[in-house]
């Protein structure tokens, strides 16, 4: 099996992950992940939509699973196989902000429950954190006990990053952003 990350928009996608969907005869992905690869599967490919991810480790050995973004940042990249690496929302989000990847601490809270106090940890230590969410992610709740344990900082949320609706918005744990869906927020001294 090949886990390709998609990148995680258009035109995010490395050669060797084209090359690699070119080339296969089976893909599995999410409808966004296969939307972003279409202009590379060749036409005899045969192409499913993932419907149940517990059983994605059972798919045939020469499947091709794409991953949006990339498959070792909250992605696909657990499943057994080779893994081409796409371009990261975290990549896109430190470009954007101009802020280096080294002062940033990745936490996912997309389809996980939140740890405030993992997050209290790292800005305590004068990182940022880096937060995958979704719907359910409490980003008020935790902007409340951010502000309760003295460690007020700004925080952004970046949406649809890659696309051309991208939008990067600013607040404060005092006062948050909305991050709506699937969404990035850093928090941090920025």
């Amino acid at each position: 099996m090949i886990i390709v990350g998609v990148g995680i928009g258009p035109g995010m996608m490395t050669q060797e992950a084209e090359e690699a969907i070119g080339r296969a005869r089976l893909i599995y992905g999410s409808k966004r992940s296969i939307d972003l690869a279409r202009e590379y599967i060749d036409p005899d490919c045969i192409v499913r939509e993932i419907e149940d991810y517990k059983r994605l480790s059972s798919l045939p050995e020469e499947a091709v699973v794409l991953s949006t973004g990339d498959p070792m940042l909250s992605g696909l990249g657990y499943l057994p196989g080779r893994v081409i690496p796409g371009i990261s929302s975290l990549q896109v989000a430190c470009a954007r902000l101009k802020i280096s990847e080294l002062d940033v601490v990745p936490i996912t809270v997309h389809g996980r429950r939140m740890d405030p106090e993992a997050i209290a940890s790292e800005l305590s230590r004068n990182k940022s954190v880096f937060l995958l969410t979704d719907d359910s992610t409490d980003l008020e709740g935790v902007c409340r006990l951010l502000e309760e344990r003295g460690l007020a900082r700004s925080v952004l949320a970046l949406t649809d990053l890659g696309y051309p609706q991208e939008r990067i918005e600013r607040g404060s744990t005092a006062s948050p952003p909305q991050a709506p869906g699937l969404s990035c927020v850093l928090i941090g001294p920025l």
